[in-house]
């Protein structure tokens, strides 16, 4: 028996198009919504960045990156212009003129520094004794801080900084700087040599130390064991624009330009103003 043809009916074109059309619209519309979230939320750094920044010194960043940083770092400094401004500073940095270094972009008084000392068991920055001298000339309230390495024996990182950092009345309690997992031990006996680094600089100076780290490591690893310590906690989410209240700083981008310095720079802000500050310095 011979079969018949039947010829499929065409899909419409009209629909598929007028499907993709509503689904361009929606996805625009959130695009749309987000971008100006986004305008709204640091309206102040767009408006300060379109009238007072200009394109020189854009660094390592791309000019849009530099933007985008711009105007975050001012949106975030603008909403706490009543709390202390800070920085931090390595070997990385270079030669720094400190004579420079009185604000960010005119607006914002910079009042202390965090200079790294040491890193490991026995590396010492390479201008810690520079950079300890000439902020303290500059007039800063300085603090030092070690690079801890998880693989290397606490209390040998311990003694090298406490070898090389002598802290005065006036200096900002040491830190201690966790950000890495270590490879050839448990996350409990990391847990013991920071604990053992603390205990022992803790002795030496007779002032409990600051723990750095950035939130996620802290609320991960460290949070249940160690939130009886002073914290400084580093966070560069573009969204976030306070900090917390059981931090005492926060370093809140590593994307700024302070006059003369070269390159980028971490900024940080103090969980209150200078003279609550400097009641938590050495006396």
């Amino acid at each position: 028996m011979a079969s018949k043809s039947y010829r499929r009916k065409p899909v419409s074109k009209r629909k598929s198009t007028s499907a993709n059309k509503w689904i361009f619209y929606v996805i625009s519309f959130v695009l749309f919504c987000f971008v100006a979230i986004g305008i709204y939320k640091f309206r102040d750094g767009f408006l300060y960045y379109l009238g007072f920044k200009t394109d020189k010194n854009v660094a390592a960043l791309s000019r849009e990156e530099r933007k985008l940083a711009d105007i975050r770092i001012y949106e975030v400094l603008h909403k706490h212009d009543d709390k202390a401004i800070g920085f931090d500073v390595s070997e990385y940095q270079s030669e720094i003129d400190w004579e420079q270094t009185y604000h960010i972009d005119e607006s914002f008084e910079l009042c202390f520094v965090f200079v790294r000392a040491t890193a490991g068991k026995d590396k010492v920055d390479l201008r810690f004794n520079e950079n300890w001298k000439a902020s303290k000339e500059r007039q800063l309230i300085r603090g030092a801080y070690h690079y801890y390495r998880p693989n290397e024996n606490s209390i040998a990182q311990a003694e090298n900084f406490i070898k090389t950092v002598k802290l005065q009345k006036g200096d900002l309690p040491p830190v201690l700087d966790i950000e890495k997992l270590p490879k050839s031990q448990s996350i409990d006996s990391l847990k013991v040599g920071l604990r053992r680094w603390l205990k022992k600089v803790e002795q030496h100076y007779n002032v409990r130390p600051i723990i750095y780290s950035g939130e996620s490591y802290y609320n991960d690893f460290l949070k249940k064991e160690f939130s009886d310590y002073p914290l400084w906690i580093a966070n560069y989410n573009f969204w976030r624009n306070h900090l917390e209240d059981d931090w005492m700083f926060w370093q809140f981008t590593e994307k700024a330009q302070i006059q003369g310095i070269e390159g980028m720079v971490d900024v940080n802000i103090f969980n209150g103003d200078k003279n609550k500050l400097l009641l938590k310095c050495i006396r």
